[in-house]
Formats: C-alpha cells, sequence, structure tokens
C-alpha cells in the first residue's frame, strides 16, 4: 500500500537509474525540493541511487588507471541536482579537448577522482562534491564494489562490458553483474526503506536500470517497501539494446529480473514525434515507444496505473522535458495519496 502523504511533512523520494534519463529527472525534482509556499506536494528529502557499471569514455579511462569507481553518471546527477546553473556547474560540465592524455576526459570526472584519492572513499568524495555544488539532493552509488556488466547474447556468446553490450546488436538473453554477489551501499538501502515515493527510469534498460536491480537486496528492499512505486518508460528503443521493444517488453523484462517489484504507477509518453525527427532516428535504428501500443494494460495487474501524458521537451532531439516529468511524478504521489486504504 502507497504510503498516505501527510500536509506538515514533505515527500522522501528515491530515483533510481543512470545516464541522461535519470539526471533529467532529477534537474525537474530539484525544483520541488523545500517547500513552495503554492505548492500542495514538495519533496523534503529527493535521493538518486546511480549505476556504477560504465566502462566507456572518460569514466571508463579512470577505472582502469585509477581502479576507481566510473563517475559519470553520478556527475551528471550532481549537475543536475545542483542549486542553479553557476560557473561551478559549467566548469563540472567542461570536457577537454585534444588528443593527448587529458583529451575527452571532463573536469567534474577528474575532480572526483582527485577527491577519491584524497579521502580514500568515492562515496565520500561524491557527497563532498556535492556540498561543492550545492546539489539539492543526496546520491549514492548503486555499490561500491567494482562490477562489470555481462550479457548473455541470444547468439550464444558472452558480452562484458557496457559498451561492448550496446555495440553487439544482438537480443541479451540474459543480464548478470560480475561479481554476480556485489554488496549495496548501506545508506542506498537506507533511504529505499525510508522512501514514500520510488521511481525507476526512464534510462537505457539493460545499462542504466537493470544494474541497480542486480545488486544484492536493492530489489528486495524496493518490493518491501510502501512506497508510491513509478515506472517511467523510455521515449525511444535503443539500438543494440532495446531493439523494437514495446513499453510492454521494458515492464516484462524489468519484472523478469525483479518480480518482487509490483508498480503502482506505469508512465508513459502520449505525444508523437515530428516526421523529422522520426525518419532521423529510424536512421539509427530507434523507434518511439508507447504510441499506438495497447499491449501494455495486458501486462499489469488490477492496482497498476497506466499515466499517458505529454513529456516531449521541445528541439531537435527526443527528449523527456525534466519539468513536465517530475510534475507527472507528483500527479502520480497525488492519486495514489486519494486513494481508498484497504480494509
Amino acid at each position: 500500500m502507497p504510503y498516505l502523504f501527510s500536509e506538515k511533512s514533505g515527500l522522501n523520494l528515491v530515483a533510481l537509474g543512470g545516464g541522461t534519463g535519470l539526471s533529467t529527472l532529477l534537474a525537474g525534482l530539484k525544483r520541488l525540493v523545500a517547500r513552495p509556499d503554492s505548492a500542495e506536494y514538495w519533496i523534503e528529502n529527493l535521493s538518486a541511487i546511480v549505476t556504477v557499471s560504465d566502462d566507456g569514455g572518460s569514466s571508463g579511462r579512470l577505472r582502469e588507471e585509477l581502479q576507481m569507481l566510473p563517475p559519470g553518471d553520478i556527475r551528471n546527477c550532481m549537475i543536475a541536482l545542483s542549486e542553479d546553473s553557476t560557473l561551478l556547474s559549467r566548469l563540472f560540465r567542461h570536457r577537454f579537448r585534444g588528443t593527448g592524455e587529458l583529451g575527452g576526459h571532463s573536469f567534474g570526472n577528474l575532480f572526483l577522482a582527485a577527491l577519491t584519492q584524497v579521502t580514500g572513499d568515492f562515496t565520500e568524495a561524491v557527497r563532498l562534491s556535492s556540498e561543492v555544488l550545492a546539489s539539492k539532493g543526496h546520491i549514492f552509488p548503486a555499490t561500491i564494489s567494482d562490477v562489470r556488466l555481462v550479457a548473455e547474447l541470444e547468439d550464444g556468446r558472452v558480452v562484458r562490458g557496457e559498451t561492448q553490450i550496446s555495440a553487439s546488436r544482438v537480443p541479451i538473453r540474459r543480464l548478470r553483474l560480475e561479481p554476480e554477489q556485489c554488496l549495496p551501499l548501506p545508506q542506498a538501502l537506507k533511504a529505499i526503506r525510508a522512501a514514500n515515493v520510488i521511481t525507476l527510469g526512464p534510462g537505457s534498460l539493460y545499462t542504466s536500470i537493470l544494474p541497480n536491480l542486480l545488486v544484492a537486496r536493492v530489489s528486495q528492499a524496493i518490493g518491501e517497501s510502501g512506497a508510491t512505486k513509478i515506472f517511467i518508460c523510455n521515449l525511444m528503443t535503443q539500438p543494440g539494446e532495446t531493439d523494437n521493444y514495446s513499453a510492454r517488453e521494458h515492464l516484462e523484462t524489468i519484472r523478469r529480473y525483479a518480480p518482487e517489484i509490483q508498480f503502482d504507477f506505469v508512465v508513459v509518453n502520449g505525444r508523437r514525434i515530428t516526421d523529422d525527427q522520426a525518419t532521423r532516428y529510424a536512421q539509427e535504428g530507434a523507434q518511439q515507444i508507447g504510441i499506438d501500443d495497447d499491449s501494455l494494460e495486458g501486462a499489469l495487474n488490477q492496482s497498476t496505473q497506466i499515466i499517458c501524458a505529454n513529456l516531449l521537451e521541445e528541439g531537435e532531439k527526443v527528449r523527456h522535458d525534466s519539468t513536465l516529468l517530475a510534475r507527472v511524478v507528483m500527479s502520480c504521489q497525488q492519486q495514489a495519496s486519494t486513494r481508498p486504504v484497504p480494509a
């Protein structure tokens, strides 16, 4: 049963994911942290639980050279939660140009790497970096273990590493972490247990969302929580991961790996992208999700509600609008709090 909301206190909201999807959601939710006078619903504590399986780009290079957790997704979340677009936020986004050893590295990644060596603790480095950026929330890696993604493909091959999995273009039969018995960060489990609202997605299904759920005890903690649980579906399929997937197949894949989790709401975009966008993305092998798809209802239990809304950001790229997405999340909690309490 979802928590009932009390006007005397704000919400404890936990968002799980990775990549640009999670940071987009956080950018919208941070505007609801601390109580605006006119807001019926507000967030008192905002926490992000972030996957740490990235092995590409600047993050991958730092991971190999310094034996540290990949900082990229966490850096993006820190910037998204930053109180305003200050010079520091721009500095953390800055990526060095050139072909030398610094080329391709972002300043934020290097800052986290340096602070990790100074403190001897990646989690403490994240906390201190968030303070520097005046982040309006807490950021926790899902695990501090050195985990790698391993995918067994439909053609029988075994592929290791997020980059290779995304590039394989072969359907995934099974995904696992290596080592499989990696432990969760205690602070992450504590945040889940204290949550009124838990969101999952948007983000790459196999490389941003599922890695969090594969960490020991995370799915169980979410399943046992009385929080309102919301799954936010992606806007487009992702070549190499979810080719031709419908919204239903996204949800069924999550259930296969985390059957303990029963969602109260499934959020899908209801606005069609432009013809130009559809053509451009089709050339890359991606197609829109959720439009003209009636199969999702057949995958839901009676207590799960589909929320279909315009979630698109204006612009050439197909992206979630952070403000619209945050409003829908809060609307879900409002609906959950007004449902009759089971006898």
